[in-house]
């Protein structure tokens, strides 16, 4: 029965001020909320929604630069266009549905259309400062949290016009929140491939590119394991190159507007169809699918009127058509790719060899290990009926009806052992962590080909439960996490298993969804208080601040944490170090070092890094 002492009036209908609204629904604006360990996180968003409309202005053709400065907790972003009339500063920044890119003549092709980001970026701030030059002059105010605190009057200026932003994001908001630089770059990266003629300064860095997609194609491919010349081409709000390489998967980085649309989206799905199509008719065979785009490496950036995207975050895009009354995303994307690509196949002929060369390759590879696939299927279909190793969980990031935020959230612990699964799968968060749990040590596969992962029962049902048999399209959790003791055999079992993702997925850990589980050593406490610790330093201070001889616990393994300790863990103070391939990292330079016959090379490498730790208890 409902309780008859609550009264629905016209009190109970609240309407929440913009700020507000942000602040309870952040989600809604900016997707994730995270500490900055994932790409996608909430604090690299509001980065973007400021940098989007500096770099809408120099698509308008105003400003060549833009400066950024990071710290450890604030952003300064400063660029040279025409600055925001200065009657409009504020509403710009604290009035939903503010901007200046409604009518699509001022900002054709522009980004941000819907007024909301810079807003959101202000809310979510515990700090906010905007500066605006405009001829001469210069209108500023600061925030904190969206509440204006000093609207300072318009004064003269001797400085150059445009925008000045600087924020801090909110601790309450964004936990524990840290800024990865080399995620940072990345981003800065892609907003330099797409406008040629601009230069980023970031931390004093410069960051430039003359030649768009083949200078982001040359920089996340590397020249030793590419099979034929890049191949790139550039027409009217069109551009794409590819080539392939040597590497498992299919990589694609696509771009909207000069948004990077990590989903992809209709102009991903159309380049991908566009591909085969040309090279099907180019070659007069009909290829498998599959074997034209394994080992892909490529690149495709449109710009249309007005794009919808499916979500705020912008990440993939939902148009079917280039403007309102223009061609469809797939003619547009088809024609174009068919004529540049079928024109370059006729004139290097050199090129065409080594590409019909890859394709044959990557055919005999996939008819070979067919038979076993099936097999390796078959079993594993059985054992998913009754898998023991998986311990799901409710939500799944392929579900198609679950909401942006949870589908985030979901991640799958692959454990060693019975009693680090035990305390995980006690403790777990059953609607969003799902656990896998691997027998002792996994096959160590560096140098096997894809056959094995077939053929090794516990790596195939691995390949099952997060569903990658066919690329990352329906991979079923956004993170996935190695949760291994911090001991020798701990951090063996992690080498072993990132050689898997490393040598077959590499998608996986390109894309930012491998981590590694950080969990406490140490557990300091006295009768008031308990400090877990993740190092030495931590360790001492916890001593220090509790005084009188507190009770030390030495965590050996995740086994020895109980479960309700190890909720805490993963929860949400959860600590993830996110794997980061280096720029121009070779992947198997990389292996061959660490997973290889036992160099002297890595022998010497391991006796240099030797360290004796003493416990100074």
């Amino acid at each position: 029965m409902g309780n008859h002492n609550s009264s629905y009036t016209e009190d109970s209908i609240k309407s929440l001020d913009w700020k507000q609204h942000i602040r309870l629904r952040p989600g809604m604006y900016i997707g994730k909320l995270g500490d900055g360990s994932s790409k996608d996180d909430g604090i690299y968003v509001l980065i973007k929604e400021i940098l989007d409309n500096s770099i809408d202005e120099h698509m308008m053709g105003y400003g060549k630069t833009i400066k950024i400065k990071v710290s450890d907790d604030e952003v300064k972003i400063r660029d040279f266009g025409r600055g925001i009339p200065l009657g409009k500063v504020i509403d710009c920044v604290s009035k939903i549905n503010t901007g200046g890119k409604y009518d699509s003549e001022a900002f054709q092709k522009s980004v941000g259309l819907n007024g909301v980001g810079t807003k959101a970026v202000n809310a979510l701030s515990s700090f906010f400062k905007v500066e605006s030059f405009r001829d001469g002059k210069v209108k500023s105010a600061e925030f904190e949290y969206g509440n204006i605190k000093n609207d300072n009057n318009i004064n003269k200026s001797d400085e150059k016009n445009g925008t000045y932003i600087e924020f801090k994001p909110d601790s309450e908001i964004f936990k524990n929140y840290h800024f990865i630089p080399e995620y940072l770059e990345d981003q800065l990266w892609n907003y330099a491939f797409l406008n040629s003629g601009l230069s980023i300064s970031y931390n004093s860095k410069k960051i430039q590119s003359k030649n768009g997609l083949l200078d982001l194609l040359e920089r996340k491919t590397d020249i030793d394991s590419i099979r034929y010349p890049i191949i790139h081409s550039k027409g009217n709000d069109i551009e794409f190159a590819m080539t392939h390489t040597n590497q498992y998967g299919e990589e694609y980085f696509s771009f909207v507007n000069g948004q990077y649309t990590t989903q992809g989206g209709t102009h991903q799905s159309a380049f991908r169809e566009a591909i085969v199509k040309t090279i099907r008719e180019f070659y007069k065979k009909e290829f498998d699918a599959t074997d034209i785009r394994a080992s892909i490496c490529s690149s495709i950036s449109v710009r249309i009127q007005e794009p919808v995207f499916e979500s705020q975050t912008k990440t993939k895009l939902g148009s079917n058509n280039i403007s309102s009354d223009g061609q469809t995303v797939r003619s547009f994307v088809n024609d174009f790719v068919k004529k540049e690509l079928d024109n370059y196949l006729h004139k290097h002929s050199e090129t065409s060899d080594l590409l019909l060369k890859r394709i044959l390759q990557s055919e005999r590879e996939r008819k070979e290990i067919a038979g076993i696939k099936k097999l390796a299927n078959q079993r594993a279909k059985k054992a998913n009926l009754h898998n023991k190793k998986l311990r799901d969980c409710r939500f799944h990031l392929n579900d198609k009806r679950t909401d942006s935020e949870l589908k985030n959230q979901t991640m799958i612990f692959i454990t060693e052992g019975d009693s680090a699964s035990g305390s995980i799968t006690k403790s777990r968060n059953v609607e969003t962590q799902a656990v896998f749990s691997l027998r002792g040590k996994p096959f160590n596969c560096f140098g096997y080909s894809k056959k094995i992962v077939y053929e090794n029962e516990e790596f195939n049902l691995l390949q099952h439960a997060l569903n990658i048999e066919n690329g990352l399209e329906e991979l079923r959790y956004n993170k996935i996490i190695i949760a291994t003791d911090a001991d020798v055999d701990g951090m063996h079992i992690r080498l072993l298993l990132l050689t898997y993702f490393l040598q077959f997925f590499p998608d996986l850990v390109k894309k930012g969804h491998i981590f590694i589980l950080e969990t406490p050593l140490f557990r300091v406490r006295n009768k008031k208080k308990t400090i877990y610790c993740y190092n030495n330093v931590e360790k001492q201070n916890a001593i220090k601040s509790l005084g009188n001889n507190p009770e030390i616990t030495r965590f050996k393994g995740l086994g020895e944490i109980s479960p309700n300790e190890f909720k805490e863990f993963i929860s949400d103070n959860i600590k993830l170090e996110p794997i980061i391939l280096r720029e121009k990292s070779k992947i198997i330079d990389l292996l061959t070092f660490y997973m290889g016959k036992n160099t002297l090379e890595r022998q010497n490498f391991i006796i240099d890094k030797l360290r004796v730790e003493r416990d100074i208890a």
